[in-house]
């Protein structure tokens, strides 16, 4: 397969000032990204995680030409991100939770419309990919309404699309789902399952919800302060380094025996289990309790998981 993003020994450094005294403060060079390598083949669906801080927006921001490395070299697409800048936004999408490519006091449908015109978007296909994402996103209810007025579900489902219009060959998301209630995530969540099942498109996802990753990314890259500490699956990094699922079940009433498996925590109406590895055969246990009334699955923080990495060891 060909490698779509390929970086070595990436890194990125910033000029700080911190305090040193009373009165007076000094300059600090801090690399908030310290020689990543990464290769990334066409049409994987690629997780980029860590705890705040660790360099994971840096590392996106340089893959996009946003800013320009310290050291090592980059190329998305076959471009180096910077000086092809331009070259490269044709080929790439871009989300930003917390930014928006969207005209805030435009309708949805204008601002699709300026995209194709930015973009240079033939109008057929541009119809054709407004189209499917109108459908798999549940856009038309609110195509007319400006940008303002939408709810933080719905621009994010707006985003999307915009970063899409112009059948970009790679999409960075960058905590796509922050902030959305769990109809909203589960709505963005299935458009880019079905939008990366189909292979066309090579996704790189940064987030904080493991859920995310589960149920996108078969490719898990773990960065902390600046560098990369896993390569490989979620579950590799769960049996590596004993991150636990737990599953938190509340009853009708007490039970006098808890059924059998790691409890946490037993206390009147509510269990606690700790899950290794996959949660289902637990799940089904618990499923026969006569006085079951609600089950949930909660998931390892990333910090949490990180911070296992650290402590095991061998860890760097």
């Amino acid at each position: 397969m060909m490698a779509v993003i390929e970086a070595r020994g990436l890194r990125k450094e910033f000029t700080v000032r911190v305090k040193a005294g009373r009165l007076r403060r000094e300059k600090r060079v801090v690399a908030a990204v310290d020689g990543v390598d990464l290769r990334v083949e066409r049409g994987e669906m690629l997780g980029y995680i860590g705890p705040n801080g660790a360099g994971k927006s840096t590392t996106l921001k340089m893959l996009t030409g946003i800013l320009m490395p310290s050291a090592g070299e980059a190329r998305v697409c076959g471009l180096v991100p910077v000086p092809q800048r331009t070259r490269l936004a044709r080929r790439i999408g871009v989300v930003f939770g917390q930014r928006s490519q969207l005209w805030w006091d435009l309708p949805l449908r204008d601002s699709f419309d300026l995209l194709r015109h930015i973009f240079r978007v033939p109008a057929a296909e541009h119809a054709a990919r407004l189209r499917r994402c109108r459908g798999l996103l549940d856009l038309d209810e609110f195509m007319d309404t400006p940008v303002r007025q939408l709810s933080l579900g719905q621009r994010m489902r707006g985003e999307l699309t915009a970063a899409l219009l112009h059948g970009p060959e790679v999409l960075f998301l960058d905590e796509p789902t922050i902030g959305l209630d769990v109809v909203s995530k589960q709505a963005v969540r299935s458009f880019l399952a079905d939008l990366g099942g189909g292979g066309d498109v090579t996704l790189v996802l940064t987030t904080h919800d493991l859920a995310d990753i589960e149920r996108l990314c078969r490719r898990l890259v773990v960065i902390d302060h600046g560098r990369v500490v896993h390569d490989g699956s979620i579950d590799a990094l769960h049996a590596r380094y004993g991150s636990r699922r737990r599953v938190v079940v509340d009853l009708d009433e007490p039970v006098g025996e808890p059924p059998e498996g790691a409890v946490v925590e037993a206390e009147g109406r509510r269990l606690v289990f700790t899950v290794d590895g996959p949660a289902a055969p637990v799940i089904a246990r618990l499923a026969g309790l006569p006085a079951l009334r609600d089950l949930t699955i909660v998931e390892p923080d990333i910090e949490e998981v990180v911070t296992r990495l650290y402590l095991s060891p061998g860890a760097p």
